[in-house]
């Protein structure tokens, strides 16, 4: 028996169509070996070392301490008695660096006898050809990539578990630090610092709606189109490019006059009225459009995104789908797509030729000049040897939708119709540029009309054509251009176009755009920092850590992470520079390439080298020095004190002023920085002084009670705070429809004395209660509830009334509990993994144990191999969870319903 050895199931089930009996193939379900996660996975041996919390040997070349996590070791154990039953093994890992280390882990971890021999195959495409060109050509594991991958892994390390400390000290406990998780983050925060700093300014344009005037009953006539204010005589009426797109202001080389509203709206008006205007100029060029290369991992995701709207996490969820293989009709199992982590733009000999075939035959000889080959810009284009194509350019999109889901099919579609566009001809197109004069004043107005057509549509006939330039009449030089604005009755017959309107158009400056997923990946990529197989887990690391939320599809930083850029940027700023990054990312690609070493590159950067002070000596030197970072919002315009806002350990303030003397107030939660002015921040400073107040004593315990505001609203509270040794004070949130502002004393104390206890059951002797919980009010009796219409009636519902609401059935929760779907059956235990939909959302289930699902990903999209790592994971945290009645809490007063 020959034993194959790959990442995942899917992989698996594709793979072994292609093989004969003599094969099995096994998934290790990912990597099977990695840096322990926290103090309790290291081993005994190491756990009194002075690197132990890096797990990284810093004193004997970097050697980390790799250790086999709980959820793969029963895997390993399987694999382990299939290999000494096996006659060769055959590692079928990724074609990638991430893919080779697996391989090696795998031979480290499961250490096969020498009498059993062990290869790498490794293929691009989980097709047949494909598979029977690897195992033709087996070969060694490549240590220098393995070499690379780890060098990678540790700096990350280094980096990670040497500055998150930082963090916890100078922001909050729990955060966390990366390499190139940093300075994505970074380029976020900068953008929306760029954006607050932004000065709009005001300019205006002159706007033209015309029609064809169908001159002697030529083609043309009731054509509109729009021509637009360009000069004013030998000045040149100023655009968006003549103001700066970073601050806003007007560029001082500008030559241009900028007009306002009043200039705009007196030629406006008097435009019309010097009638005719003439066709000063038309000039008319041919031009050709270039199709673009295949795509690459970065450009799948930022296509996917503009034409489908679709998240970098989504479309590659999707692309290992459709790369791992897809069933396709009688028995029939196969991947659809090459591989999907690539930053080469090339495509093999046979993809070119097959390519050239179907263009020919689909669509004639003109649609095809021969194979057009592209170059890849990245330099380390090496990950993968072929850009993103079909596996089969004849299997057209069409002939598998019935295979495919809508997802699926729209992802297949795009990378098919890029493909096979790239081997197409240009587009051929036909510019043209009307100038109109209009004299005002004895001034010549220069309005100007551009246009297009396309000829030939060459590549455009597959990829679609997203211009949306307008057509013109067929002007000539000395045309007349007529008022048209009495209405097509009154039209002249002899005019080359009418006018019909003209307006006075305010434009303002716009501050540079926020980053979405997509456009943030394209900017990684450009900066050279990070590869295409750490993008996506880039962008959803800075979204979980909840440093950046999406606000509309874009990226916003929140302001932890504004405070967390602010820290690393003052004192760090080396390491969360975009170059002194990009350069480590081409040291590593030096190692790959067996063109630099490893441990004296890490050695480096760690503990330094000559003059420069390595990451371990820079964090001593700083650290001191290092203060509590704030987040500037602006000044009260009243008082004119600063106001920022700072980092508490479990809440956002704002504070105005210093000292004894500064004003603070929380944060709300789901307010971000964009809305966050210095006014709203004075207003917060308003109801925080309003809300945390004292309404009184509690007679019973002649404690103070208060209201105050907290980030999720107000409540009430009994007494000033925990003191040493006592347990936290009790706190009721404020019903919404209750201002902080008419809260009382006596209204307070119904609040904290909740619940209410009514009587007993005369069945079961359980009390009867009234209470506020998360749901709004209710009756409830020994684990059971009935919702009350209003808050009020907490204080007035009978004993009698709530056991007749308690009799009645308990209407179903829409969002508990609900089926989704089910997803595949569990490898092991053969149980069915379902996806519900509970309070907190949807989670996949194995009916012993529940994972939530990452708010970034699908739910539906949800796979077997994904439902495994998510309960894998799970298993693990409840596994370090301490148990609660070791931990001496108390349990949540707040009813489980």
């Amino acid at each position: 028996m020959k034993l194959v050895i790959v990442e995942s199931p899917a992989k698996a089930k594709t793979i072994s169509k292609f093989l004969g009996r003599e094969y099995q193939v096994e998934a290790s379900y990912g990597h099977v070996r990695d840096l322990p996660r926290s103090a309790r996975e290291l081993p005994k041996a190491v756990r009194d070392k002075p690197w132990a919390a890096l797990a990284v040997d810093t004193e004997r070349g970097f050697k980390p301490i790799y250790i086999v996590p709980p959820e793969s070791k029963r895997r390993i154990s399987e694999l382990s008695k299939l290999m000494s039953r096996a006659d060769e093994v055959l590692l079928a890992t990724d074609e990638d660096r991430e893919g080779e280390s697996i391989s090696w882990h795998l031979l480290e971890v499961l250490n096969p006898k020498r009498s059993v021999p062990v290869r790498r195959i490794a293929f691009h495409e989980i097709t047949k050809p494909a598979i029977e060109e690897a195992l033709a050509n087996p070969r060694q594991v490549n240590r220098r990539l393995v070499q690379a991958q780890e060098a990678r892994r540790v700096l990350d390390r280094l980096f990670g578990y040497s500055l998150s400390p930082v963090l916890w000290k100078k922001v909050r406990t729990k955060l966390s630090a990366g390499r190139v998780q940093s300075v994505a983050l970074r380029l976020v925060v900068d953008r929306e610092e760029e954006r607050q700093s932004f000065k709009a300014s005001a300019y205006w344009h002159v706007a033209v709606a015309l029609e064809g005037g169908g001159r002697g009953g030529e083609q043309g006539g009731g054509q509109e189109f729009a021509a637009t204010l360009v000069r004013v005589g030998d000045a040149r009426v100023a655009t968006s490019k003549d103001f700066d797109p970073t601050t806003g202001e007007r560029l001082s080389a500008s030559k241009a006059i900028v007009l306002d509203e009043k200039a705009a709206t007196e030629i406006a008006k008097a435009a019309p009225d010097v009638c005719p205007w003439r066709v000063a100029s038309v000039e008319r060029k041919a031009a050709r459009q270039r199709p673009a290369p295949p795509f690459t991992t970065s450009t799948l995701q930022q296509a996917a995104s503009n034409r489908l709207r679709f998240s970098p996490s989504r479309t590659m969820r999707l692309a290992q789908r459709l790369y791992e293989g897809v069933e396709l009709g009688g028995g029939e199992r196969e991947g659809l797509i090459t591989y999907m982590r690539t930053d080469s733009v090339t495509l093999s000999a046979k993809a070119l030729a097959d390519a050239g075939r179907y263009i020919r035959r689909t669509f004639g000889d003109e649609y095809h000049k021969g194979p057009r080959r592209y170059r890849t810009k990245a330099k380390s284009a090496q990950e993968a040897h072929e850009a993103i194509r079909p596996t089969e350019i004849a299997r057209a999109p069409d002939r598998i939708a019935s295979f495919l889901d809508k997802d699926e099919l729209a992802l297949y579609r795009l990378i098919w119709s890029r493909a096979v566009a790239s081997q197409m001809a240009d587009a051929q197109i036909d510019r043209t540029t009307a100038n109109l004069h209009a004299t005002l004043d004895q001034v010549v107005h220069v309005f100007r009309s551009t246009g297009s057509v396309l000829r030939f549509p060459g590549f455009l006939k597959v990829y679609g054509d997203r211009r949306k330039d307008q057509l013109l009449p067929p002007l000539q030089e000395g045309d007349t251009v007529l008022d048209g604005r009495a209405g097509p009755a009154h039209d002249p017959p002899d005019a080359a176009a009418l006018v019909r309107s003209v307006e006075p158009n305010r434009r303002e400056t716009k501050p540079p755009p926020r980053y979405t997923e997509a456009s943030l990946v394209k900017k990684l990529e450009e900066e050279g920092i990070g590869r295409p197989s750490t993008y996506t887990p880039t962008i959803s690391t800075i979204q979980d850590r909840d440093y950046v939320r999406k606000k509309n599809g874009s990226l916003v930083p929140t302001y932890v992470g504004m405070a967390v850029t602010r820290l690393l940027r003052s004192h760090f700023g080396t390491y969360v520079d975009l170059r002194f990054t990009a350069r480590m990312e081409d040291a590593l690609d030096d190692i790959a390439a067996g063109d630099a070493e490893s441990r004296r590159f890490l050695d480096a950067f760690y503990n330094g080298e000559a003059e420069r002070p390595g990451l371990v000596r820079r964090i001593a030197e700083v650290l001191p020095e290092i203060d509590f970072p704030s987040v500037p919002v602006g000044t009260d315009r009243e008082t004119g004190a600063p106001i920022r806002v700072r980092i508490g350990r479990n809440a956002v303030y704002v504070e105005r002023g210093t000292g004894r003397d500064a004003a603070r107030a929380t944060v709300p939660a789901e307010m971000l920085i964009d809305e966050l002015t210095p006014e709203r921040a004075v207003e917060l400073l308003a109801e925080r002084a309003q809300s945390d107040r004292v309404l009184g004593e509690d007679p019973g315990t002649g404690m103070p009670v208060l209201v105050r505001a907290g980030p999720y609203g107000p409540y009430v509270q009994l007494g000033h705070g925990r003191k040493s040794g006592k347990a936290k004070p009790r706190r009721v949130s404020l019903p919404d429809e209750v201002a902080p502002a008419d809260a009382t004393l006596e209204y307070a104390l119904k609040l904290l004395a909740l619940p209410r206890t009514l009587g007993k059951d005369p069945e079961s002797g359980s009390d009867v209660v009234a209470g506020l919980g998360r749901y709004g009010p209710y009756v409830g009796r020994s684990g059971e509830y009935r919702d009350l219409e209003s808050i009020d009636r907490i204080f007035t519902v009978e004993l009698d009334e709530a056991l007749s609401l308690l009799a009645k059935k308990k209407p179903a929760r829409r969002r508990t509990r609900t089926a989704i779907k089910v997803v595949g059956v569990h490898p092991d235990s053969g149980a069915e993994l379902r996806l519900l939909e509970g309070r907190w959302g949807p989670y996949v289930t194995d009916g012993k144990l529940n994972a939530n699902i990452p708010k970034d990903r699908d739910p539906m999209e949800t796979t077997v191999e994904q439902a495994l790592e998510l309960l894998a994971a799970a298993a693990q945290r409840k596994k370090s969870r301490p148990s609660r009645r070791s931990s001496g809490k108390r349990r949540s007063s707040a009813r489980r319903r």
